[in-house]
């Protein structure tokens, strides 16, 4: 089984401005690409995980999702910390859907895909709900990114670049 990193992707990978779609809107948070490439390093998928609602509110198109990601995924390339899979819920939060987080399907699809070892994974969000699927999924270890006050976390940083810091410092002490 393959252990993986789980991503959000606005707030975690990228500042959220709010219903980010546009390539030039799109600014990638300090220390994301060292990260990725920290887990890679240990052989780790990795993997995205994003509620988009602003497609189901009308706000952008799913095409408009895709371009965004071709072009998120070819700048890790470019830094040699690839993303292994996205995984995105496109649905309203009213829709219901069972893949919108914190309900586990996006991380349970790809684990059928992956053969993913959940217990021994890392989820990375800044939203109470990225660290609630990660409890709803069975993933091991939680990072809660931010000034808010996430609940039920692992591990709590202020900004991506300080949860890098951490991983530079305690790498014998975790992996």
């Amino acid at each position: 089984m393959k252990r993986a990193l789980f991503l959000d992707r606005d707030g975690v990978i990228n500042k959220d401005y709010g219903y980010v779609y546009k390539i030039e809107d799109f600014k990638f948070c300090k220390g994301i690409f060292d990260i990725v490439k920290f887990f890679k390093d240990r052989d780790y998928l990795i993997v995205v995980v994003t509620n988009q609602s602003g497609i189901g509110r009308g706000y952008y198109s799913k095409d408009d999702f895709f371009t965004l990601t071709k072009y998120m995924k070819d700048e890790f390339k470019k830094q040699r910390a690839d993303i292994d899979e996205v995984y995105f819920c496109p649905h309203e939060p009213s829709s219901g859907c069972r893949c919108r987080k914190p309900n586990p399907q996006m991380v349970l699809d790809a684990k059928e895909r992956f053969n993913i070892d959940l217990e021994n994974s890392w989820m990375v969000g800044d939203k109470q709900s990225d660290i609630d699927l990660a409890k709803n999924a069975g993933i091991g270890i939680s990072v809660a990114i931010g000034e808010k006050d996430i609940k039920g976390a692992t591990y709590s940083f202020k900004s991506v670049d300080s949860f890098k810091a951490f991983l530079d410092s305690n790498n014998d002490k975790i992996f």
